[in-house]
């Protein structure tokens, strides 16, 4: 595959996953984006630059995240490889349930398909399949790569991903503590099996989400309620599962970001009020914590060629010139990725 750019600059959407009882499937973004800038070289240097979240903590060569999912995208479109000059400048909190790691996946995938001369030969399907391949789950990567809220699912063909209508009225409030909370952890804190009732009650809940983001918001506490995963993990979730419970206790609809440690509330116009009377007297900087309206992201992850190729990147290439904005995923139609 020849190159069609060798100068791309992407972004892409933090997420927050489950909403409650939506445990592995149901996601959405934030308007709360990481920037990535790539230039390929005409040399084997890989040089990267982290500005933000994750400076001084992440690996600066091939082993850094964004790096693997390009190269990784890159090979699969069977494109030379080339040197890598890549700037990031990170705004989504690491390890805090916000979908750092899937942004940074998306962020590879997403700018390799820009440098390629054809990036539908990297379709819909492909880019949530390789986003998968380093995630194990698509709940994170589908409103990354998509937008707004969606549901994810898995099939003996690979992951499946459609889109969900949000009304206008929700906003999402992300309160994100200092501490951090490794996924292994969270995870390892849930049980084997449930029982039938929990699975049960947390089923319709999360059919119930549904109706609720789409046209209900006024149902939200009762949907983003969850038996399956969120009571498992208040050991290890600490304060965050304190701010959780006061803020259910007074009825407004909160759930854990992802595995947490941050805080998600979902609130309609019903809501507001309660919400900013139970965060004004638990939530400030002072306490340790980072009270975030970031909104709803509605498109997704976005690349945008900066230049084309000259050729001395990979052989017989005219490439595209000039700055042109390329979709996440240009193939999705009608909101699903199937």
């Amino acid at each position: 595959m020849q190159l069609g750019a060798d100068h791309v600059r992407v972004r892409v959407p933090a997420t927050s996953a489950n909403l409650g009882p939506g445990f592995d499937a149901l996601g959405l973004a934030l308007a709360l984006y990481d920037e990535v800038e790539v230039r390929l070289v005409a040399s084997d240097d890989v040089v990267v630059d982290v500005h933000g979240e994750g400076a001084g903590q992440v690996p600066l060569g091939e082993d850094h995240l964004v790096v693997r999912a390009l190269r990784r995208t890159m090979d699969l479109a069977g494109a030379v490889p080339t040197g890598i000059h890549m700037t990031c400048h990170n705004v989504i909190p690491h390890g805090r349930g916000l979908g750092s790691s899937s942004a940074a996946v998306v962020a590879g995938i997403v700018a390799a398909r820009a440098l390629l001369a054809e990036p539908r030969a990297i379709d819909a399907a492909m880019v949530l399949a390789l986003a998968t391949e380093f995630e194990g789950h698509p709940d994170n990567a589908a409103p990354a790569i998509q937008g707004g809220a969606t549901v994810a699912w898995t099939t003996d063909d690979g992951p499946r991903a459609v889109g969900l209508d949000v009304d206008p009225t929700i906003e999402a409030t992300v309160l994100v503590p200092d501490a951090r909370l490794a996924t292994a952890r969270a995870r390892a804190a849930l049980p084997e099996h449930v029982s039938h009732g929990d699975a049960a009650f947390t089923a319709g809940r999360a059919a119930l989400l549904v109706e609720a983001l789409a046209r209900r918001p006024e149902l939200l506490f009762d949907a983003t309620e969850d038996r399956l995963h969120q009571p498992y993990r208040a050991a290890v979730l600490g304060a965050s599962s304190e701010l959780l419970r006061a803020l259910r206790d007074e009825g407004v609809p909160a759930t854990v970001s992802g595995a947490g440690p941050t805080v998600l509330v979902l609130a309609g116009p019903d809501h507001r009020e309660r919400r900013d009377a139970v965060l004004a007297d638990l939530v400030d900087e002072t306490a340790g914590w980072r009270r975030l309206t970031p909104g709803i992201d509605t498109t997704g992850a976005r690349a945008r060629r900066i230049s084309g190729n000259t050729g001395a990147l990979s052989s017989g290439s005219s490439g595209a010139t000039g700055s042109q904005v390329l979709p996440g995923s240009p193939a999705i139609r009608g909101g699903s990725m199937q």
